[in-house]
């Protein structure tokens, strides 16, 4: 099929002659998406027509020349839409889970702040230690020159403050016990 100028004929017969292996070449390209398969094979013919010289070429059939252009614009294409943000449908943002509300957490952490500084130095310096660095007993004792003794003492009692002006404070069971909502001094 020779011809100067690509005219509507002439891809009429290109698109029966050679679309129905170039859509399901194009199918297997896209994984099955028939919507993304049709719109590679239009474009393919969009191609076709804008380049009458490719039907002049020195081959007997356009089909590998189709075939190569269907192939890279199935990988533009691809490209392109791993190079966007995925798509999200608002099904999907009816099921996501609404944000954190972190207001609480703030406001928990300021009253533990003001209460932690409202204890005696002696006190806050254990609790230091030992819920927001993380030192044993034995450790803090070494840290602050003091008995093991002395440590648990002032820790018991500062809880014990922190208990009393903190609503809704609660020593923790566990070994690892921290102060709610504080994360530093």
């Amino acid at each position: 099929m020779t011809t100067t100028k690509t005219d509507e004929r002439a891809l009429a017969e290109l698109q029966r002659e050679h679309g129905p292996a170039l859509f399901h070449f194009l199918l297997g390209l896209t994984f099955g998406d028939r919507q993304r398969a049709e719109d590679l094979l239009q474009e393919t013919l969009v191609r076709a027509w804008q380049h009458p010289e490719a039907f002049d070429g020195p081959y007997e059939s356009m089909r590998p020349w189709l075939f190569t252009v269907a192939r890279r614009l199935a990988i533009d294409a691809r490209r392109s839409r791993l190079a966007r943000p995925a798509e999200v449908s608002d099904a999907g943002l009816e099921c996501a889970p609404a944000g954190a509300d972190t207001t609480e957490s703030a406001v928990a952490a300021l009253d533990v702040r003001e209460a932690v500084r409202a204890l005696s130095p002696e006190h806050r310096s254990v609790l230091v230690q030992i819920y927001f660095r993380g030192l044993s007993v034995g450790e803090t004792a070494e840290v602050l020159g003091i008995p093991a003794g002395t440590v648990k003492s002032r820790s018991h009692y500062a809880l014990r403050l922190l208990s009393r002006n903190l609503p809704g404070y609660t020593r923790r069971p566990s070994r690892e016990r921290t102060v709610v909502g504080a994360s530093c001094v």
